[in-house]
């Protein structure tokens, strides 16, 4: 399996030179492609994977392409990161663009590490959202992010009884780092299962 990781990860780097000097590391069980010691894409099990964000969506709705999943310490991990299928790899425009997106995301993460994240500068919280987390009490993205997308929606719900349960995608969305749209259809599944039982109880 590894050779056949190594030769994906050697086709990965001629494809992706233009973004700079692809190198690679071991991580997880798998291999991390990185420009400039960002990473922007994994390479695991022969498969490429480029990293989720929010430019990337439209591609994900649109294709549903399986995420990465790794085992770490015995148990099953799921990163952030969709994997790249034939149709893909015979698109060169289209996976150079999605490349591309994925580092600029990670690069965008990778600099803002270094200041505290305002919640409207996540995916899908608008400055508006931003304001009536605040008013919830949550105060800023890792408060967010330390609490989960239902607690911060319970908050929101006492505050303001008409908030609708599609907010609960936007949150997720916003602590995963990609859209909405982007959630795998088993998360949104499981919020929107627990968001019914929670609004028809009683």
């Amino acid at each position: 399996m590894k050779i056949i990781s190594y030769k994906r990860i050697y086709q990965s780097q001629e494809y992706f030179a233009v973004l700079g000097k692809v190198r690679s590391r071991a991580l997880f069980g798998g291999y991390s492609l990185a420009v400039d010691d960002t990473v922007f894409a994994m390479v695991a099990e022969g498969e490429l994977y480029l990293r989720m964000c929010e430019k990337t969506a439209i591609y994900q709705t649109k294709h549903s392409p399986p995420l990465l999943m790794l085992h770490k310490r015995g148990g099953p991990l799921q990163l952030k990161y969709f994997r790249v299928d034939d149709e893909l790899w015979a698109n060169k425009p289209v996976l150079l663009q999605l490349g591309a997106y994925s580092l600029e995301d990670a690069r965008r993460e990778k600099s803002q590490q270094k200041h505290p994240k305002r919640l409207k500068d996540l995916p899908n919280l608008s400055f508006h959202m931003e304001l009536l987390l605040h008013e919830a009490g949550v105060k800023d993205a890792q408060a967010l992010q330390q609490m989960g997308a239902k607690s911060a929606w319970l908050l929101l719900r006492q505050k303001r009884k008409q908030i609708s349960p599609n907010v609960i995608y936007s949150l997720e969305g916003a602590i995963q780092g990609v859209h909405a749209a982007a959630l795998p259809a088993q998360k949104r599944q499981e919020l929107q299962e627990w968001v019914h039982h929670y609004t028809h109880k009683k």
